[in-house]
């Protein structure tokens, strides 16, 4: 069976409503957002809203979805050192670099997306588990496992902001320590 596409006008409801998201999560805290505010930011009723989101986390998560899988393409068939072909520690550190940027970019939305243990729970969190354990295995890191949310750890939104706001460190300075843990465990 073939899947259905989506109606015009529902695409142009589901288009309407990320973009008033992103404009809430972007100008407000992600956290204080609510399900009325997005509806009447999109010009959408609180049905039609509820049709596709059951809460303002899934809206967020289907935000922040987009802006990972570009990151996770870039992961599995981009240029090195990113992409395939370069050691695994220089692609620990440019998956570290590509998600400072990320973090950067879109912190309000994965503070209210990937807050806590929140975070664990995502179909991303799996994927950068993989990968930061496929680069672990080429590196020949004994015991892997134990070191995939280690190595994750300083990616979670909550450090991030700390390391920002409140630290004042700058992304360049936040990945070159980054650059520099990944050469650590890959050493």
């Amino acid at each position: 069976m073939a899947p259905q596409s989506e109606r015009a006008d529902a695409a142009r409801n589901r288009a309407r409503v990320l973009a008033a998201a992103d404009e809430l999560f972007r100008t407000s805290d992600p956290r204080a957002v609510t399900m009325d505010d997005v509806a009447r930011s999109a010009g959408v009723g609180r049905a039609t809203l509820y049709r596709r989101y059951p809460d303002v986390g899934s809206i967020a998560a289907a935000l922040l979805d987009e802006h990972e899988r570009i990151v996770q393409e870039r992961l599995m068939g981009g240029a090195p050192p990113l992409g395939p072909g370069a050691p695994p520690a220089e692609r620990l550190a440019a998956f570290y670099a590509a998600m400072v940027e990320l973090l950067e970019t879109h912190l309000p939305l994965m503070l209210g997306v990937d807050a806590g243990a929140g975070r664990l729970r995502v179909g991303a969190y799996e994927f950068w588990s993989a990968h930061v354990r496929s680069l672990l295995v080429a590196g020949g890191v004994e015991e892997p496992d134990a070191l995939v949310d280690v190595a994750l750890a300083p990616l979670a939104p909550e450090v991030y902001q700390h390391q920002r706001h409140v630290r004042g460190l700058s992304p360049a300075e936040i990945t070159t320590a980054l650059a520099r843990l990944a050469a650590g465990i890959l050493a």
